[in-house]
Order: C-alpha cells, then sequence, then structure tokens
C-alpha cells in the first residue's frame, strides 16, 4: 500500500532535502502568482476602459488581498490539524474560475468578484504550499523557503512583461488564454498531493516528540513580541511593496510620460529583481543568521528609496533593481524565523504571515489610491521613502540562537 511506503523512498526522511518537490511546488508558485500579477498588470488598461479612479483601483487591490488575506490562517489552522493533500487543486481552480471571468467582465461591479474568486484561490494556496515546502527542505530551511518563493516571485514579475507583450496589443479578452497556466499547475499539483500524502502519515507519528524538541528557549510574553515585531517588519515591506506594483506603472507614465508597454516593462525589472533577492535570503539566513538578513533586507533599503523619488528616468531604472533584491530577501528569512518561534504550527503561522501580507498589501493600496488622488502619485512615493525605517526594530529580535536549545 502507498501509505506504507519506506520514508526513505518518499522523501520524507527529518534532514532530507527533496528537490524535485521544492521545485514543483516552486513552479506551481510560479503559475499561481503569475495569475495574481495580471490583475494590477492590467489597471492601465481597465483604468481607462471603465473610466477609474486610482481609488477605484485601490478598491480592486483591496478586494482581492482582503479575499487572499482573510482565509489564510483560517485556511492554516485547519490544515495544520487535518492536512489536505490535494487542497491545492481545489485552490488553483478557484482561480481557474476567476480568470476566464475577469477575461471577459462588463463592468467595474463584476471586477470585484473576479479577482475576489483568484484571492480565494490564493487563499487556499499559500498556507498549504508554504508546509510542503518546509517538509520538502529538511534541515534547510531558509533555501527551502527561497526556493518556493523564488517561484511566486518569477511569476509575479512575468504579470507586465505578459501584459505588455500579449494583453496591451490584443485586449483584456486575451486573459483567458492563460487559463493553459491554471491547468498546468493543477497537473503539477496533483502529483505533489500524491507524494504529500504518505508524507503527512510519516510526519504525525514524530510530530508532538519533534515539536518538544524544537520548543523555543523563550518565555511566551518574548514569543508575542517578536511574532509582532515581524508582522510590522510584513507591514513596512508590503506597504512598499504595493505602492511599487499597484502604482508604479502610472508614476512612470505621469512624471516622464512613457508608454504603458515601457512602463510594464519597468515594472518587470523591479519584480524581476524581488525574484532575485529572494533566492539569496534563505540560504544566507541558514548560514549566518535570519535576524542579521531581516536586518540587512528591511533597513538596507532605506537609501534607495529614499533616492527613488528624485531620480531620472535612467536612474529610476538603476535603483529599482537594488531596491527589489534587498527588499525581497526578508521574507523567507522573516517566515522560517517565525515556524522556528512556534514549532509544529507550520501552516497557521505560513497562514499568518501570508494572510498579513495580503491584507496589508490590500489596503495599503486602497490607501495610497485615496491618498494618490488627494494629492499625487509622486507625493505618495516620497512618503512611503521612510517606510524602511521600521526595519530598526528588528535589534528587539533575540538572536537566532536564543530560539533554540542547545
Amino acid at each position: 500500500m502507498q501509505s506504507q511506503v519506506a520514508p526513505e523512498k518518499t522523501g520524507t526522511s527529518q534532514n532530507q532535502t527533496v528537490f524535485s518537490i521544492l521545485f514543483a511546488i516552486s513552479f506551481s508558485h510560479m503559475l499561481n502568482d503569475t495569475i495574481q500579477s495580471l490583475i494590477p498588470a492590467i489597471y492601465p488598461i481597465i483604468k481607462d476602459s471603465f473610466h477609474l479612479s486610482f481609488s477605484q483601483i485601490g478598491i480592486i487591490t483591496f478586494a482581492f488581498q482582503l479575499s487572499a488575506s482573510v482565509l489564510q490562517p483560517f485556511v492554516g489552522f485547519y490544515t495544520d490539524k487535518k492536512p489536505r493533500p490535494f487542497s491545492l487543486v481545489l485552490g488553483m481552480s478557484f482561480s481557474l474560475v476567476g480568470l476566464l471571468l475577469l477575461s471577459s467582465v462588463s463592468s467595474y461591479a463584476l471586477i470585484i468578484p473576479s479577482v475576489c474568486l483568484i484571492g480565494i484561490g490564493s487563499a487556499i494556496f499559500h498556507p498549504e504550499a508554504s508546509r510542503i515546502a518546509y517538509m520538502a527542505s529538511g534541515s534547510r530551511r531558509g533555501l527551502g523557503q527561497s526556493i518556493f518563493q523564488v517561484g511566486g516571485n518569477a511569476g509575479s514579475s512575468l504579470g507586465p512583461l505578459l501584459a505588455a507583450l500579449i494583453i496591451v496589443p490584443f485586449g483584456r479578452g486575451s486573459l483567458s488564454w492563460f487559463s493553459v497556466l491554471a491547468f498546468a499547475a493543477i497537473i503539477v499539483l496533483w502529483r505533489v498531493g500524491v507524494w504529500y500524502g504518505p508524507v503527512i502519515l510519516h510526519r504525525k507519528k514524530n510530530a508532538a516528540a519533534k515539536a518538544e524538541i524544537e520548543k523555543p528557549k523563550l518565555s511566551r510574553q518574548r514569543v508575542i513580541l517578536s511574532v509582532s515585531i515581524l508582522l510590522l517588519l510584513i507591514f513596512s515591506k508590503y506597504i512598499y511593496m504595493t505602492s511599487m506594483t499597484s502604482y508604479f506603472t502610472f508614476y512612470l507614465i505621469e512624471k516622464f510620460a512613457v508608454s504603458v508597454q515601457t512602463a510594464q516593462f519597468y515594472l518587470f525589472i523591479f519584480l524581476a529583481s524581488i525574484a532575485a533577492g529572494t533566492l539569496l535570503g534563505g540560504p544566507i539566513g541558514d548560514r549566518i543568521g535570519r535576524k542579521y538578513v531581516i536586518w540587512a533586507s528591511i533597513l538596507g533599503v532605506a537609501p534607495f528609496t529614499l533616492a527613488l523619488p528624485y531620480a531620472n528616468l535612467f536612474w529610476t531604472g538603476v535603483l529599482i533593481v537594488p531596491i527589489g533584491i534587498i527588499l525581497a530577501s526578508a521574507f523567507s528569512a522573516i517566515l522560517v524565523y517565525a515556524q522556528e518561534l512556534i514549532p509544529g504550527k507550520v501552516g497557521t503561522i505560513s497562514g499568518l504571515f501570508f494572510g498579513f501580507a495580503f491584507g496589508i498589501a490590500g489596503i495599503g493600496s486602497a490607501m495610497l489610491g485615496w491618498l494618490a488622488d488627494e494629492t499625487s502619485i509622486a507625493y505618495v512615493y516620497k512618503l512611503c521613502t521612510f517606510l524602511p525605517f521600521i526595519g530598526l526594530l528588528t535589534a528587539l529580535l533575540p538572536d537566532t540562537k536564543q530560539i533554540k536549545r542547545g
């Protein structure tokens, strides 16, 4: 029987890194986030065709991010207790339906439920996919989360490029062509679910003992404070990120009078830089400690964000590369750091942090859209330059060596 396959043959060894599963879940993450990234990528198109304000654009992002964020902690909590190997297939099916609906809507009111369906698919996908990455990474958790995250960030970077090459010339209806990505993800995730089933049975036997061994050498109050600080750092990172993903194209068009396609290519450069930075953060954290990566990532980006609003077009293109690389290296380190603070709750922690990130991005997008309408898009970017200084709170986090006994 499949459930009786030896652990070493299914890749269930505690310390073994199962790269085939990591790459499969990363590839699925790329396809999932490519679909998601098509939403902000088509903002310039739907803004003109539906005559929308920046506030209405912000509400679209808010609706998507809210539907993606609210469910994630609950999905993570539920799957910690009752893992569902094929729940990822269900999540991708929601995204598929939302994408097809978004490609054919005829009014602003129908855009909202379309993006909400994609958000629900994301809410189901991220906590369980992050748990699979955690389990498949063995002792190299930072590397595993980086491989998982780089797939998502690569997918996010593809959205503007695909919009520039396909959606702008062929129209919003061409969104339906990307349903093939959802079908491909469903096939891959089904195969991942086949691997995941027997692994769950094996890991359950040792889960309680492992959680006790990995119990942090910190008081409950210190753990709560540390998680709160990590969430504030996520706040800093994702408010700035949403200012770029939702409004950077408008900023470039307004300030430098570039075309929509040129603005999309600049956004692609920024998002590709994020993908590169994500791959660095986890493995470096495995080597030197996650706290130092968090320090360097959140606070280290400040000189570049401070310079961005005052740069010309050439230097804007230069600055967005280090901003993307440095800022992106934080999330994998933050997530694994939090998972080590509270062992045995991988799904809950993943759902909490992914959900909070999505929620903050949604609220931030709506607020920044309103602020852009009231002032200007240039003012929004000047204000956001100070967000990285929240990274000073990293000083209050316990050193990585304090998290584990011995």
